[in-house]
């Protein structure tokens, strides 16, 4: 799909490059570059015309395009060496080396001569520029197998007059539409192409390409891969930050039950704003008393142990994320095949982390399934926790302040927490279910009956030192259970089958 030694000839005719001047050069991809040039055109006199290079495997190309030239996310090495050198220079000549698909540009920006070679092969295209000896000053792909590196030397011309043909040029043809078939360059007629639409040869396969190259454009796909996988990066290590911050915030939460404990001892008169002790200085709410100035200091601890964790757990997670991401952008950078990996994008598109997610995003929790079980009961969620991992679990990521946490009294057994309705009152019934839920999942089932104790869990305090999940309760209310099976037969009904997986 590359345009063949004829298509090549009538791009250049039409362009009539000679006598033009280089205005501007840009380099969107690794292998995509556009040329700004402003001087005599066929037919229609002086004017601006931008020129597109493409070495895109089975897409390599020069005509004018009509379309915008992408810009680089940052800048690009060859093109910068270009500017340094040939920008405002003047085209003395422009031609094809025989039918060998390799354009030669004569340059002469002042008393300085260049010379730029396009070849377009597929299999080894590259854009190298010379001086008028052939040292080579740079290239747009560095091949040192070939010697086409800084200051190795570049005669196309002598080789060709050498060995009469250019090696490694046969197994691309013309396979657009109304092109023949091609199985070696040897011996084969080349046709031009009949390329739908009207207008010049150049708008023709500008249009023909921008409706079928771009999937074919290695540069353009790569860069397709760098502008999305580098933006979710972008967005991981912002969130990253973010979340290393509150670690160290969290990281002093001692401080605070240590503020609660001084509160208790010292007792300070009702009204007051600060209490000072040993140099510290600690602000009350004057409005509350010492107990309660206490437990907002105690609540600000739980809080902030309970957070530390998670924090820590979703910045691990959020590293893990970032090397699967890079990892990722290595594989596909290293894919040299188009259409392969076209069709690598379609599959991992999805993968790719988007915008509003990452580390530090709070995702709902009814989206991820808790551990234990989760009861649906009416318009009312009940989350039920069946041992110390899964009460654990429940109250690091799927509860908050507001909700209610119940447990049987001097038994072990399960936390059972019924997820708050803002601006609802837990009725009766769904306390009523909950309490048989924390009974039926308790050492007191055999019973029959028991004493629940039930709060918020902004109430609970985690017990300094004690087991994974043990807690102690505050501001608890009292209530009594009788097992009722034909409750329990019904909540079974309204158990959702996809949750309560360990793991």
């Amino acid at each position: 799909m590359s345009l063949n030694w004829k298509e090549i000839n009538l791009v250049l005719e039409e362009l009539a490059l000679e006598g033009a001047h280089i205005q501007g050069i840009r380099q969107s991809a690794y292998d995509i570059l556009a040329f700004q040039i402003y001087g005599p055109a066929a037919p229609g006199g002086a004017g601006s015309r931008l020129i597109l290079v493409s070495l895109s495997p089975l897409a390599c190309r020069i005509h004018e395009t009509f379309r915008a030239a992408p810009k680089s996310g940052k800048p690009l090495r060859f093109a910068e060496l270009l500017k340094s050198r040939i920008l405002n220079s003047r085209i003395e000549e422009a031609i094809q080396l025989g039918d060998n698909r390799i354009i030669r540009l004569g340059l002469r920006r002042g008393e300085s001569r260049f010379r730029l070679y396009i070849r377009l092969w597929s299999n080894a295209a590259n854009v190298i520029l010379t001086d008028e000896e052939g040292r080579i000053l740079d290239a747009m792909k560095r091949l040192p197998k070939r010697g086409e590196i800084s200051g190795g030397v570049y005669c196309p011309e002598e080789e060709f007059s050498q060995t009469g043909k250019a090696a490694g040029t046969a197994g691309e043809g013309a396979n657009l539409p109304g092109g023949p078939a091609f199985s070696g360059r040897q011996g084969r007629e080349y046709a031009l192409r009949e390329l739908p639409g009207e207008g010049s040869f150049n708008s023709r396969v500008d249009r023909w390409y921008a409706e079928h190259g771009g999937k074919l454009s290695l540069g353009e796909l790569r860069e397709e891969v760098r502008r999305n996988v580098g933006g979710n990066r972008e967005r991981l290590e912002a969130a990253l930050r973010r979340l290393r911050e509150k670690e160290k915030d969290y990281a002093g939460a001692e401080r605070f039950r240590e503020y609660g404990d001084l509160i208790l001892a010292c007792l300070p008169p009702e009204g007051s704003s600060w209490l000072e002790s040993d140099s510290l200085h600690i602000e009350l709410d004057p409005g509350k008393n010492f107990v309660k100035n206490a437990e907002a200091y105690y609540g600000k601890y739980r809080r902030a142990k309970s957070g530390l964790g998670e924090i820590r757990e979703e910045i691990a997670a959020g590293e893990k994320e970032l090397l699967a991401l890079d990892e990722m952008e290595r594989r596909l950078l290293e894919e040299n095949n188009p259409l392969r990996l076209e069709g690598l994008l379609k599959k991992i598109r999805g993968k790719i982390p988007q915008e509003g997610s990452g580390p530090g995003k709070r995702r709902r929790p009814e989206k991820k399934i808790p551990r234990g079980l989760t009861f649906a009961d009416g318009d009312w969620l009940i989350l039920v926790g069946r041992n110390a991992r899964e009460n654990d679990d429940l109250l690091r990521r799927h509860v908050r302040g507001n909700d209610l946490w119940l447990h049987v009294r001097d038994r072990a057994g399960s936390y059972v927490f019924i997820r708050n309705r803002p601006g609802k009152t837990v009725p009766l019934e769904i306390l009523l279910d909950a309490g048989n839920l924390a009974l039926f999942y308790s050492g007191g089932r055999n019973e029959g009956r028991g004493d629940l104790y039930y709060t918020q869990v902004k109430y609970l305090r985690r017990a300094r030192g004690g087991a994974r999940g043990l807690v102690i309760p505050t501001q608890e209310k009292n209530l009594s259970i009788t097992l009722d099976k034909g409750r329990l037969k019904r909540l079974e009904t309204a158990r959702i089958q996809n949750a309560g997986k360990d793991g």
